[in-house]
């Protein structure tokens, strides 16, 4: 907080979506729950701007293999968890349009950046230089 105070962006790569994502639908635990842990702990906080990088389950779980050589606790779990957590990700993006841009990440590198870059100009109406 006191870095937003001082006007500094904070950039996460993840945040309370996640967790809602993974452990709301990807585990199934109560949605409301977890929600109002978020909402003791944040209060009314939320971030500017949420940028979701989506993918088929396949090919997430394929690039993560390839880039990690081996798999962390969750790129083991089974292929409906992923779809649960993917189809939780829109769902998230669908309630708070205003906030969330969902990002095809099936391109290469370039064009995701370029993708990401143009959602940060336009949702916080900013000018970057690649």
């Amino acid at each position: 907080m006191p870095a937003l105070d001082r006007g500094t962006w904070v950039v996460c790569d993840r945040f309370a979506d996640s967790t809602i994502a993974y452990q709301g639908y990807g585990r199934g635990l109560p949605l409301a729950e977890l929600q109002a842990l978020h909402s003791f702990a944040l209060g009314d906080f939320a971030p500017d701007l949420t940028l979701i990088l989506d993918l088929p389950v396949a090919e997430g779980l394929t690039r993560a293999a390839r880039r990690s050589g081996n798999t962390d606790r969750f790129e083991r779990l089974d292929q409906a968890f992923h779809e649960r957590l993917r189809q939780g990700f829109h769902q998230i993006a669908a309630a708070d349009p205003q906030r969330c841009v969902v990002i095809d990440a099936s391109g290469d590198v370039g064009t995701v950046h370029r993708a990401v870059l143009g959602a940060v100009v336009e949702r916080l109406g900013v000018t970057l230089s690649a």
